[in-house]
């Protein structure tokens, strides 16, 4: 608690003495249930749109605390665009994690969480469309030499920038064009009004577009945990073992989805909820 008051997401109001989180630490450390209680409308849609131009061709509706959503759209990103080999004097850097870690950290930064406005990030074939709703301090295009660099959510800036996801105010914007070209052939476009657009010009994605309806995140997850589940798993191995944080996520869109289709089947079936629960891909009994 100590190092959540330090952060400033839990404060005393001195007017009033009342003491609880603030929107930030909510919106960082809360449960789903609790910041959707609190921001009914919360929610970051990250889409694929290379074949089905009218819908899309595979979608991850992101509705949970800022840290887990960061990780979930920096996954989808790196499914589907390309990392080209680039040198930076002797060292071998990814230009697309550098470009979409600040195009990414940028949306959950700066958005103005009170407007019900969804944010929005498109791969579509040549480029990234972000979207997010904004408190501008300017209108217009942004041009590294010109702006000047405005703390929409400071308290959320700062968090990020202690747990590594941000760095010093203004300098995302400078890398965003100093790797943009190299990475897409142009610039990319910063277009400040009540709705920031970023659109970052990327190469061909990874997959062609008639392999986008086969394979998708949710698909890949699918195949790892019945791979890894061929030996009784315990529910947090299999969160470690396929690298995802979001419990909820986990539990509603694939280990529940898994059990009630019968690929997936619980070791101790009439004690759910035990701590020594297992759960083993569907078969002859592993023990055998």
């Amino acid at each position: 608690m100590e190092l959540v008051k330090s952060a400033q997401l839990h404060i005393r109001d001195y007017q009033t003495g009342d003491e609880g989180f603030t929107l930030a630490g909510i919106l960082l450390l809360a449960r789903d249930d609790v910041i959707l209680s609190v921001l009914p409308h919360h929610r970051t849609d990250v889409i694929l749109r290379i074949k089905d131009l009218d819908r899309y061709d595979d979608r991850d509706d992101i509705r949970t605390n800022l840290i887990d959503s960061y990780d979930r759209m920096m996954t989808f990103i790196q499914k589907y665009l390309p990392d080209p080999f680039h040198l930076e004097g002797d060292q071998r850097i990814s230009i697309r994690d550098v470009i979409f870690r600040e195009a990414i950290a940028n949306m959950l930064i700066h958005r103005e969480y009170t407007n019900p406005y969804p944010a929005k990030l498109i791969v579509e074939q040549n480029r990234v469309l972000c979207e997010n709703s904004n408190r501008p301090n300017q209108h217009g295009h942004i041009s590294p030499d010109s702006f000047s660099p405005f703390p929409k959510n400071p308290v959320i800036a700062r968090f990020f920038k202690n747990i590594g996801r941000a760095d010093e105010l203004g300098s995302g914007v400078r890398k965003l064009f100093r790797y943009g070209k190299t990475y897409g052939d142009h610039d990319p476009e910063l277009i400040e009004d009540d709705i920031f657009r970023m659109i970052i010009p990327v190469p061909g994605p990874k997959v062609t577009p008639q392999a986008t309806q086969q394979v998708t995140p949710q698909d890949d997850y699918e195949k790892r945990i019945l791979e890894f589940c061929k030996t009784p798993r315990k529910r947090q191995e299999i969160q470690d073992h396929i690298m995802l944080k979001d419990r909820e996520y986990f539990r509603t869109k694939l280990l529940k989805p898994l059990i009630e289709k019968g690929l997936l089947e619980l070791t101790i079936p009439d004690k759910a909820t035990s701590p020594n629960q297992k759960y083993h891909t569907a078969g002859p009994d592993p023990s055998e």
